[in-house]
């Protein structure tokens, strides 16, 4: 059976499965999605992902036609139809159809999309072994330009960092703001370990405040590991003992080198693998 997709209220093949090219999702990248996990034919922390979903909506004043409620059971539907077990769902909000300009005044109509398929980001090796990566050069847009913590469709800043990493053998690459202070990599947060404290920039440094982020460290904090949210520079990572990304897709991943450096043994650290184990039994749970 062709994968089901969702869109504005239906349920339809993936060949049939289209919106407008006057959509200002993109025409402009005018929109805001999120990357949802789905374990054991669970949603995972679907109140998390839908709670930022609204409030990037809001701050880009787009209206989603569907209410909370309404948007877990379509959520469900499309889950269900593609008989997802684990998987991912790819939830997109766009502006909608309207003229070959900016005015949002002129569009109507949000399209509501909701994809649910399998993924596979990285290689499991790579869980065993660590990421190696790199600084680009392209820094994370300037929080007072677009803020970081909207989700948006425009993810042109991200792409070309990311196009850098991959020119450089890279999976991935580490963003810097604004300030030269470390952000966050081009799809996922980052933390660093150092004399058993964990550290991630916090959410002024222009980062998205990630769900997988937060749930990490909520489960470091149950564990009687302090937590510290604060900027910390490259350097920090060189020296770091321990390294690690978090994100919907990677979930928790090791990293083992930034530009060339080998952060602690060069290999996944024991912190990393505790929160890593404690985070795959949440996704059971």
């Amino acid at each position: 059976m062709s994968l089901q997709v969702y869109i504005d209220g239906k349920l339809l093949p993936r060949e049939e499965a289209k919106i407008s090219v006057f959509d200002h999702g993109l025409l402009y990248g005018d929109g805001v999605f999120e990357g949802i996990r789905v374990y054991n034919k669970k949603v995972f922390l679907i109140q998390e992902h839908i709670d930022r979903l609204y409030e990037s909506a809001l701050a880009i004043r787009l209206a989603i036609p569907l209410s909370k409620e309404e948007m877990v059971s379509a959520i469900n539907e499309t889950v269900a139809a593609n008989k997802i077990e684990d998987g991912y769902i790819r939830l997109v909000i766009t502006r909608g159809a309207g003229s070959l300009g900016l005015d949002i005044r002129r569009t109507s109509h949000p399209q509501v999309i909701i994809i649910a398929d399998n993924i596979s980001l990285y290689d499991p090796q790579l869980y065993i072994d660590g990421l190696k990566i790199i600084t680009a050069a392209t820094i994370r847009n300037h929080p007072a330009a677009l803020s970081s913590r909207v989700k948006s469709l425009n993810y042109l800043n991200n792409i070309l960092a990311k196009i850098e990493g991959t020119d450089a053998g890279c999976i991935e690459a580490l963003m810097l703001n604004h300030k030269g202070e470390v952000a966050e990599c081009t799809g996922d947060n980052i933390f660093i370990v150092k004399n058993g404290v964990l550290k991630t920039p916090s959410v002024d440094a222009g980062i998205l405040e990630g769900i997988t982020r937060n749930a990490v460290i909520r489960l470091a904090e149950q564990s009687g590991i302090t937590v510290d949210q604060s900027p910390f520079t490259r350097h920090d990572v060189f020296v770091a003992d321990e390294c690690f990304l978090t994100g919907s897709a990677a979930e928790v991943i090791p990293v083992v080198e930034l530009d060339g450096r080998q952060i602690g043994t060069g290999k996944p650290g024991p912190m990393t693998k505790d929160l890593n184990e404690k985070f795959k039994q949440l996704t059971r749970e």
